[in-house]
């Protein structure tokens, strides 16, 4: 699943699913290539200047025309209607079926992306057991640490008094003089 992540992250087809039916939205042959450069090109912004200026020659040819032998379509422009009738006729279509591939595509996308989030909970999760699991362990430590200092402070105590009594024995009586014998 991470690598199916890693390679969809990346723009290319999920590991497991053919390259030709999600790395481009109409296919890998020939077809669904050019398909897809036309669908693209149809919301650029050189597609609809050019249209809007072929449309406007089209227009001021047919409606200025000198004689009726230069004017092929004369108002209500029919032919004009025809060629978007046609244009529309076919671009509907495609990028009817761009947006399915690319809804495909953005539904393996969530897929991997839940699962990566998943993984990446469980992974969190998992360290916050350790992390729990290591803090009860310095506080046992801790406790440890709390009563050895204890008994070390106890045994300075003792080996302290132990001292004192034993240098005030030693002290205060001194050599005894010896007994007259």
């Amino acid at each position: 699943m991470a690598s199916e992540a890693a390679s969809v992250a990346d723009g290319g087809p999920p590991a497991g699913a053919g390259a030709a039916d999600h790395h481009r939205p109409f296919g890998g042959d020939t077809f669904g290539i050019q398909a897809e450069r036309f669908a693209r090109f149809f919301g650029t912004p050189r597609f609809i200047l050019g249209q809007t200026a072929l449309v406007l020659l089209w227009i001021i040819l047919n409606a200025l025309a000198i004689t009726q032998a230069i004017a092929w379509d004369k108002y209500p422009f029919i032919a004009l209607n025809l060629a978007f009738s046609l244009q529309a006729a076919y671009a509907a279509p495609l990028i009817l079926l761009a947006q399915t591939r690319q809804a495909d595509r953005d539904r393996i996308r969530d897929v991997a992306l839940q699962a990566h989030r998943e993984s990446e909970a469980k992974h969190v999760a998992a360290f916050e057991a350790q992390q729990a699991r290591v803090l009860v362990e310095d506080k046992a430590l801790a406790e440890q640490h709390l009563r050895m200092l204890r008994q070390n402070t106890e045994l300075t105590s003792q080996v302290a008094k132990l001292t004192e009594e034993l240098h005030s024995v030693i002290c205060s009586d001194g050599p005894k003089p010896a007994a007259p014998s």
